[in-house]
């Protein structure tokens, strides 16, 4: 197949452009490079079946797919709070252009949305049938309004113009490739341990989240593309839940730093809680995180040391 993967140059889509090379597809990458880095995909340029498109969403472009996944959306806070306008029109136009192509191609597409439409979860853990607890006023909200209107028009385009979607809320990820500067917790705390800097943990440490390596995701991500006839959303994520002073400790300890923990104060609007409720991806998709969260984190803070030896 003729695969189109917005957002191609980021963490996790450029490990879904390898995935989708392997099994033997020709694929599109198409990124503007905001958050997304050519390092990434720079050893599958010669690739004949790969293709890269520098381009932003929020722009029409025409193509000619059979499968869309739209992964294009700045994911961490430090950059969809960079230009929070620019964040949500990402999302929502985004969404719009990507489905104009389905729609007149007839092509299948994917939508990248996340454990964020959730917001701070009064309920635990968080099914696709929660509604979520979301500011609609706060930082955050470019991004989880954002999303959130993404998974509607995706709604809206099947059931008025019967264009073939499916809708994935993905939780916290992790792997290599993670931005060294994306703030997110994995890649904050591996570098810091690395580094021998002090670990910053948010508010007591108490607040929970829960780990997918980035290869069970792309399985996932894949299976729910293929899976026939069934739309979403489903929580794609691992339903093993620590808190954030547990895995601070915890990357101390395979990185065997000699860091310290000290304590900031916690960001406006941070869930207190995040673990995915994976009924549906195992019933659906027969799907469910492989990789130990320790095997996971071994790859990556293997790859974070590698990128800080050869700076």
């Amino acid at each position: 197949m003729r695969v189109l993967v917005t957002g191609g140059a980021g963490f996790i889509g450029s490990h879904l452009c390898e995935r989708l090379l392997r099994e033997g597809h020709d694929v599109i990458c198409l990124d503007n490079f905001f958050t997304g880095s050519k390092r990434n995909i720079s050893h599958l340029l010669d690739n004949s079946s790969f293709e890269l498109v520098r381009h932003d969403v929020t722009q029409p472009i025409l193509l000619e797919v059979d499968r869309i996944y739209n992964l294009a959306c700045p994911a961490s806070p430090i950059h969809y709070q960079y230009n929070p306008v620019k964040t949500t029109k990402t999302s929502v136009m985004g969404a719009i252009n990507m489905l104009g192509i389905a729609k007149r191609v007839r092509a299948r597409i994917l939508q990248a949305s996340t454990s964020e439409v959730y917001g701070d979860p009064q309920v635990h853990p968080q099914t696709e049938a929660y509604w979520g607890n979301v500011n609609t006023l706060g930082i955050r909200s470019c991004y989880d309004e954002g999303k959130r209107v993404a998974e509607t028009l995706m709604m809206d385009y099947h059931r008025q113009n019967n264009v073939d979607v499916r809708i994935v809320r993905i939780f916290n990820t992790y792997g290599p490739k993670m931005a060294e500067n994306d703030g997110r917790v994995v890649s904050n705390f591996i570098l810091q341990a690395l580094k021998g800097e002090d670990i910053t943990v948010y508010g007591e440490g108490e607040q929970t989240r829960s780990f997918c390596f980035v290869s069970d995701l792309v399985e996932g991500l894949i299976r729910m593309m293929e899976c026939p006839g069934f739309i979403g959303p489903v929580n794609l994520g691992n339903p093993a839940e620590t808190t954030i002073l547990e895995f601070a400790k915890k990357i101390i300890a395979l990185t065997g730093s000699s860091s310290r923990i000290v304590y900031r104060p916690l960001p406006a609007d941070d869930p207190r809680q995040r673990q995915p409720d994976i009924s549906l991806a195992k019933k659906m998709l027969g799907w469910e995180p492989k990789v130990h969260v320790d095997e996971g984190l071994k790859q990556t803070i293997d790859y974070f040391s590698s990128r800080l030896n050869t700076a």
